[in-house]
């Protein structure tokens, strides 16, 4: 069912009539600018004022701007503020207009920011939400297709829904690789960029998206071993054994093309190279590589699809076999995406370490897995000896197969597929959650019983492994909802979670020691450490980021909004979840040490990325932050001290 693409036809809107799919992008655009304005700080939350028996949000602009309403606008937990409707301006004069697009909701909110933000970050954020919007509408469009065919293949085998005929259809590798595609359509859920690609035309975006079903054909290029810097897992005795066995048939084509050209393959290493970066920045870039006999560009092709991160490629066939992370020179989601030698370092080195864990503790009761990064290579010239030329020509192997055989008879779910709407269920993008397909799995009623049940489940299998591996091992697993897959049995129930990408993995390195294990840290004096001796704080951060706010506090929202939970019932479960994942390995953790951390995970506030002030800023800080009021405090009782 993974296998083959849908080539839809683009939508055409009647001339003259409003396009529902660029209404649709353009209300995202807005709802997440409005969502990161407020909770980063960069606009004082303070300022919006809703008079009682109303639902219309006030905001009194600064040097008399006039008003902006924010009709039908929700405060939730975490300092989460919701747009659902319009914005209206309302001018000195009383004259009234309607907010259409991000750009102009920035111009009336300027003066307000409380930030003195580069005009030159503002011009690139809007032009990048320009594209974003863009992109999104194109790929809401193309869905309308796409959906269709999915829910053809559901009546086919008498599924009601897509989780249904996944499970019944296609194996936990087939289903994973089409959920990663078709559940990319909303991206970062603080992201106002989640889709800029301004480098790509709209028909580069539709080839290479995963989000228009894309097949992208990878060509092997190859590299001088002596010019590389290879890091593997321990198990790995030779990278190109490993590549052999990985994709037999593409090696096998590549090992005749070296010999071909005279050259003993054993001397180099397959370099598999994304085709726009090799055409828009390899050839160019690396020229002298070309000429001087390090780098060779051609060779043959694997056929892959995009996951969705865009740039780590999923291959078709075999559905199991490694996914390979590459760096493409692209403008997208705000940052241009390399691939750093930390990255090649760290990734195979957190994966042997975390493997070791994993066996150590038996999965944390079956409950977790992850996908290791066995093989990893960047160039680094044999004299020069500088890592940095290598960031734009490396790549990362992570292995699937021994994950997915695990999960027979399961339905392994990106995290971030559970919001994208159901097929059949209306506009694309529009519809009843993924999500729900699991909470109603086998005719389900969805009572606030089931429904609560559906959720502490969920938690309690990602939190659990999650906060035991930090306590006991300082090790920060950014379990968001790109890097997280939950496999759910067929009656909707979270059995395991599975956690990919670790190049950039954080780790306290006094907590390893104590369990006997070690990580060599990646140094280099212009890169931002991962392996912390001092303080635990930034593995804390990357964890309550990436795995409270980013994952479980958006999935509590998209649940509580859906199903029109009143209350903060399913942050109270969140909370008892997490206190319980506490208790379960107080025993073996300092006490100093638990009492800090759980006070910070529920008391404390939480702690956000601020992605929208990093852009504005040109990226000057990599690490800003922001505090949130924790959405868990006051749910349990605080530890006595």
């Amino acid at each position: 069912m993974a296998v083959e693409p849908i080539r839809a036809a683009r939508v055409e809107t009647p001339a003259g009539a409003p396009d529902p799919h660029q209404a649709v992008a353009r209300r995202n655009g807005l709802r997440r600018l409005v969502r990161c304005l407020f909770a980063e700080g960069i606009v004082d939350r303070r300022k919006l004022v809703v008079p009682p028996g109303t639902t219309t949000a006030r905001m009194v602009l600064a040097g008399q701007g006039g008003t902006l309403e924010f009709e039908r606008l929700t405060r939730a937990p975490a300092d989460t503020v919701l747009l659902d409707s319009d914005i209206v301006h309302v001018a000195p004069d009383g004259r009234r207009t309607r907010v259409e697009t991000p750009a102009a909701l920035i111009a009336l909110l300027r003066r307000d920011f409380a930030f003195d933000l580069p005009e030159a970050g503002l011009a690139r954020l809007v032009a990048d939400m320009d594209d974003s919007m863009a992109n999104d509408a194109a790929a809401r469009a193309f869905r309308v297709d796409w959906n269709a065919d999915l829910d053809r293949r559901a009546a086919e085998v008498g599924a009601p829904d897509l989780a249904a005929c996944l499970l019944c259809r296609a194996t936990p590798a087939e289903a994973s690789a089409l959920l990663d595609r078709w559940g990319a359509l909303e991206g970062h859920p603080f992201h106002p960029t989640w889709k800029s690609r301004p480098d790509l035309s709209a028909a580069e975006v539709a080839a290479l998206s995963p989000e228009f079903d894309a097949r992208v054909y990878l060509r092997l290029g190859a590299i001088r071993r002596d010019m590389v810097h290879l890091e593997t897992m321990p198990r790995v005795a030779d990278a190109n054994a490993w590549f052999a066995e990985a994709y037999p048939t593409a090696f096998a084509a590549w090992h005749a093309g070296m010999t071909a050209r005279g050259l003993d393959p054993a001397s180099w290493l397959p370099l598999p190279i994304h085709p726009w970066h090799l055409e828009a920045h390899v050839r160019s870039n690396y020229a002298e590589e070309i000429a001087e006999g390090i780098l060779i560009v051609d060779g043959p092709t694997l056929q892959t699809a995009p996951s969705m991160s865009f740039r780590t490629m999923m291959p078709v066939a075999p559905a199991d076999a490694p996914h390979v992370k590459l760096p493409i020179a692209l403008w997208m989601t705000s940052e241009q995406r390399s691939l750093q030698a930390k990255s090649i370092h760290m990734g195979p080195r957190n994966s042997a370490v975390i493997e070791a864990i994993l066996a150590r503790e038996g999965g944390f009761g079956g409950r977790l897995a992850i996908f290791p990064e066995e093989v990893a290579y960047h160039y680094r010239h044999a004299e020069r000896q500088d890592d940095a030329p290598g960031r734009f020509l490396s790549v990362v192997f992570r292995s699937v197969k021994a994950v997915f055989a695990d999960c027979a008879g399961l339905l392994p779910v990106p995290a971030a597929a559970l919001f994208a709407g159901l097929p059949g269920s209306g506009l694309p993008g529009s519809g009843r959650p993924f999500f729900t397909a699991l909470v109603e799995a086998e005719g389900q009623v969805a009572t606030v019983a089931r429904i609560e049940a559906f959720f502490r489940r969920y938690v309690r299998t990602v939190v659990r492994p999650v906060i035991a591996i930090h306590l006991l091992y300082g090790i920060g697993l950014e379990a968001h909802q790109q890097n997280t897959i939950v496999a759910f049995d067929k009656s909707g129930a979270a059995v395991r979670t599975l956690v990919r990408d670790f190049g950039d993995g954080r780790s306290f390195a006094p907590l390893l020691r104590a369990q006997g294990l070690s990580l060599e840290p990646y140094r280099h004096p212009r890169i931002l450490p991962t392996v912390f001796e001092d303080d635990i704080e930034p593995v804390r951060a990357l964890v309550m980021n990436a795995c409270f706010v980013c994952h479980l506090h958006a999935l509590a929202l998209a649940i509580s909004r859906e199903y029109g939970l009143g209350s903060d019932r399913l942050w109270a479960v969140l909370a008892e979840e997490t206190a319980a994942a506490f208790e379960a390995v107080r025993d073996r953790v300092a006490p100093d040490l638990w009492r800090q951390e759980r006070a910070a995970f529920l008391e404390a506030p939480w702690i956000g990325r601020s992605l929208l002030r990093m852009h504005m800023e040109t990226y000057v800080d990599y690490r800003r932050q922001h505090g949130l009021t924790n959405p868990l405090a006051g749910h349990v009782a605080a530890e006595v001290r």
